[in-house]
């Protein structure tokens, strides 16, 4: 099995940096893993501004030599592990800007007659893990699951990859929130996870 790691946030010496290493190492440890790759968004300085216009065309996206390197390694990976914190309820426009021009058109799906398309990433599987300030369940109680809906539904099953699974941790900010717990709990998860 082979991994992509896109890990997004500005900080290494944040919460969402030792969630990243605690994939890295039980990755690392796990037999049936050969490979992992990691995609630092802000240190590669990834651009998350789409730009279209005459020259540049949205159809084309799939075939932007800038991004070939990025589409290049999710063919790759068999499964993309997403790291990241939950701001105003949802991943960072940095992962935004990522996902708009890496799930395009002819790459990730292509429209077809019917309501939905032919998903172009299938057998794939997509780990996130997530922090956020509030409480646990407030994205769940709150913003009706808001978060969860749109990576899941509107992006990754809609390109065919199916499983799905998260780690969502809330009151990351607090001195009760268990940290070293959750850490392990995703350190273990990668040491063991079979597909």
């Amino acid at each position: 099995m082979k991994l992509l790691v896109i890990y997004t946030h500005p900080n290494h010496q944040s919460l969402s940096f030792a969630f990243l290493q605690k994939v890295v190492q039980g990755s690392e440890e796990n037999p049936l893993i050969e490979e992992v790759q990691v995609l630092d968004l802000y240190e590669e300085g990834f651009d998350p501004v789409l730009v279209f216009h005459e020259q540049k065309r949205r159809r084309d996206m799939h075939r932007d030599p800038r991004l070939e390197r990025y589409r290049n390694q999710i063919t790759w990976a068999d499964k993309i592990v997403l790291v990241y914190p939950i701001w105003w309820g949802r991943p960072p426009a940095m992962l935004l800007g990522y996902i708009d021009q890496m799930f395009a058109s002819e790459f990730a799906y292509r429209d077809k007659k019917g309501l939905f398309p032919e998903g172009l990433l299938t057998g794939k599987s997509v780990v996130c893990i997530s922090t956020m300030k509030g409480p646990t369940h407030y994205p769940l109680l709150w913003l009706n699951n808001a978060h969860k809906v749109l990576m899941k539904r509107a992006l990754f099953q809609f390109v065919g990859m199916k499983k799905v699974k998260f780690f969502e941790f809330g009151s990351m900010e607090s001195p009760k929130g268990r940290h070293e717990e959750k850490l392990e709990r995703v350190y273990r998860y990668f040491r063991q996870v079979a597909q």
